[in-house]
């Protein structure tokens, strides 16, 4: 069984080890941390409080927490979108914790919900054009290998990760890895 208090201990540990805090708000956090212990309940991972999760693993990777967006909306923002994690001006008050917006691309949100997602673009009429986002099938996800020209982290995955976990260098560090199965001759 999955404790409140272990769900808080992995949250520490993963602040402390990256230079995070945890919200300074005992309540607000005793509500991320419970999202986080119900979510990994549900699902067997413990997918982001703040966004809907669809129940499949592979869908949901991005926003397993920590999620695969925190990093940029902490250093961009000082906090990541459900402010679970916080850098140490907005911990220690000195800096007001303000809204972050969805990094989260729509087509993923699209494809965990199932749903096709339309959106406005037109600078004519704002309601004339429109772009619609659709939902890959299951089928369709190809999940690839990549590793971080960095440190060598490797991960299995559709997208290599906005930052890597391990060393901090940026997305544009990742390279797919291509498995060659010719024969020779």
């Amino acid at each position: 069984m999955i404790t409140l208090e272990k769900v808080r201990q992995r949250a520490e540990g993963d602040a402390k080890t990256y230079g995070y805090y945890l919200n300074p708000d005992p309540d607000f956090l005793k509500d991320l941390l419970e999202g986080l212990k119900q979510n990994e309940e549900r699902y067997g991972y413990p997918s982001c409080p703040c966004r809907l999760a669809s129940g499949k693993f592979d869908f949901d990777r991005d926003i397993i927490c920590p999620c695969d967006y925190r990093d940029p909306d902490v250093a961009e923002h000082g906090t990541c979108y459900c402010a679970l994690y916080v850098r140490k001006d907005l911990f220690e008050g000195k800096t007001p914790v303000l809204p972050v917006s969805e990094r989260r691309p729509l087509e993923k949100q699209a494809r965990a919900y199932g749903m096709t997602i339309e959106t406005s673009t037109s600078e004519k009429e704002k309601s004339s054009e429109t772009t619609v986002v659709s939902a890959k099938a299951p089928s369709e996800i190809k999940l690839k290998l990549w590793y971080c020209k960095q440190c060598g982290y490797v991960v299995f995955r559709e997208d290599p990760p906005y930052i890597c976990p391990i060393c901090k260098a940026k997305r544009e560090m990742f390279a797919e890895i291509t498995i060659c199965t010719g024969t020779s001759g």
